[in-house]
């Protein structure tokens, strides 16, 4: 089957950096899907593998985990779906990655495919939408309904998981939600989106805000750079508010937290998968629950560029935009060639 993979971790710029190779069919274990990929997209999370792990054995590492597809066969135990479902799931880190023809993951993590929405616009969601519930619902613990009060202040709210959150934020929650971009397109893209106030992350937070009338808030999600902004987030944190992050900071001096008594979440997709958590099932349950928000129009793909065919030329483009930092919502691939 065709894939992309590579065999050293190079600069995107190097055309090895990802290759078009061909590997064996995946076979199904017994929990497992056997998925035709249709649509995939690029996260941060391909760029710091590429970047940091070294194939081993001589052995191309395929990444990618961002898949829409159908189902093709599956593992002697499954119970959620059968061959021809229509299907969307972000996969585990410790198997291989889908950027290729077939793929095989734990049923237990896959939803139901939006009905609504094309494999392409699909596939801008499943690792995005995980992470932005999660750090919600699970880390935050935000209720559910309009009776939860306060405020988030997400950071880099335009990004891929700020697109969702602040969606999920807006439509599930009471919250007032501010959301910070650093470019017109971007911070016209989280109005869309749904946030009540926008404000520039390169700019001074705290004074925006006060600008805005808010005093302080009681929550914030530092989707990145948050070494960079950690100061200006302890500030603008109410006492006993909650700070929740999901990216790699170099530094993180957590002592800033005590006086104001805040509490720190990490957000990690994967940990359910990658630990085999008793509540696995959990991430089938809310991609289903996504999905029929999206086919009742209270959510959108945040799909922000088509980048083509599925193939090592298109994915390194892919790879060097989001290594800019300049990226609006989901890069999304779809088709082989």
């Amino acid at each position: 089957m065709k894939a992309v993979g590579y065999y050293q971790s190079l600069p995107i710029d190097n055309p090895q950096a990802l290759q078009d190779i061909q590997l064996p069919e995946p076979i199904p274990g017994a929990h497992d899907l056997l998925v035709e990929v249709r649509a995939i997209s690029v996260n941060p999370v391909d760029t710091k593998i590429r970047q940091r792990v070294a194939p081993q054995n001589g052995e191309a590492k395929v990444l990618g985990w961002d898949v829409a597809g159908v189902v093709r066969a599956v593992g002697e135990k499954v119970s959620l779906f059968q061959p021809g479902d229509a299907v969307y799931y972000a996969g585990a880190l410790d198997r291989p990655g889908s950027n290729s023809e077939l793929h095989v993951v734990d049923e237990r993590i896959v939803g139901r495919k939006p009905a609504s929405l094309s494999f392409a616009e699909t596939a801008a969601l499943p690792l995005t939408a995980i992470t932005a519930w999660e750090l919600l619902f699970d880390r935050l613990k935000v209720a559910q309904g309009k009776t939860a009060d306060g405020s988030l202040l997400i950071i880099g709210a335009a990004g891929g998981v700020g697109s969702i959150l602040t969606q999920l934020a807006r439509q599930l929650t009471g919250l007032q939600v501010i959301g910070t971009a650093s470019r017109a397109e971007t911070r016209d893209w989280v109005r869309e989106l749904g946030a009540h106030v926008v404000i520039d992350h390169s700019q001074l937070l705290t004074e925006q805000l006060k600008a805005q009338g808010i005093d302080a808030v009681q929550r914030v999600a530092s989707l990145t750079h948050t070494d960079q902004h950690l100061p200006q987030l302890v500030e603008a944190l109410a006492p006993q508010g909650q700070l929740a992050l999901i990216d790699d900071p170099e530094n993180l001096d957590i002592r800033a937290l005590k006086q104001k008594s805040l509490s720190l979440h990490w957000e990690f997709m994967y940990t359910r998968s990658l630990f085999g958590t008793a509540d696995m099932i959990e991430q089938h349950k809310l991609l289903n629950r996504v999905t029929d928000l999206i086919d009742a129009g209270q959510l959108r793909t945040t799909l922000g560029e088509h980048f083509g065919t599925i193939n090592a030329a298109n994915l390194r483009k892919a790879h060097a935009l989001l290594e800019s930092g300049k990226a609006r919502g989901k890069i999304v691939l779809e088709g082989f060639s």
